[in-house]
């Protein structure tokens, strides 16, 4: 059970971490940090919902670049059968893809929050471990609906992909609870109880998890 997904996640890391396409996506990550502390007055800091819209903000197209990059591998080899003739269940491909998704994108993480604290002015305060759970969460479900979106995109006509820009909206709540927690991480005042977003963005992983899980199979074969 699983030994599809493993295997799926392994070669897809060996192909992204010798290629350029982690590096571009980091670099789009870090420009984007780049440009916005070009835009902060001298001497001025930025605030900390502001450097923690930025981080997720890069994260984001980050995942946007990984998954198409993933689907890309078989697309362009013309493997996708191979995998579709496999006799393990189609959901192991979507749990291989977002495991390399998550792990791709948290190592670009792994840059773009230095970058933030150098370039933003920020610093990090004693909430940082409700921000480690939060990273775990919110990159959990940027994995699973990035995981949809690749499938989207693969495959179809430039205006049938289209419909992948769909899946951003989805992920506007997710990432409001990110920014909320983030914020104070990078020393905002909190507003609100910060175990009632780790909360929600839980119970969104868990639903849209589900909702995946369900929808890839047609997604990707294009079943009816």
């Amino acid at each position: 059970m699983l030994k599809l997904a493993l295997a799926l996640a392994r070669k897809d890391l060996s192909l992204a971490l010798r290629g350029a396409g982690l590096v571009q996506s980091i670099l789009l990550g870090l420009l984007l940090v780049f440009m916005f502390s070009l835009s902060q007055k001298t001497g001025s800091l930025a605030s900390g919902q502001m450097a923690a819209a930025i981080f997720w903000l890069s994260s984001l197209f980050c995942q946007t670049l990984v998954f198409n990059m993933l689907f890309a591998f078989e697309e362009t080899q013309g493997a996708r059968t191979c995998l579709l003739l496999s006799p393990a269940p189609v959901t192991d491909i979507f749990l291989g893809k977002a495991l390399a998704g998550f792990v791709l994108i948290f190592l670009a993480q792994i840059l773009f929050f230095p970058a933030i604290i150098v370039f933003l002015g920020q610093t990090v305060s004693q909430s940082w471990p409700m921000g480690l759970v939060m990273l775990f969460l919110t990159d959990t479900g940027l994995a699973c609906l990035g995981a949809l979106l690749g499938a989207l995109s693969q495959g179809q006509t430039a205006r049938e992909s289209l419909l992948s820009l769909l899946v951003f909206p989805l992920l506007a709540p997710l990432l409001l609870a990110a920014i909320s927690v983030f914020a104070a991480v990078f020393g905002e005042q909190a507003g609100e109880d910060l175990t009632s977003w780790i909360g929600f963005s839980a119970a969104f992983d868990a639903i849209f998890l589900a909702i995946a899980l369900l929808l890839f199979r047609f997604v990707y074969t294009g079943d009816d």
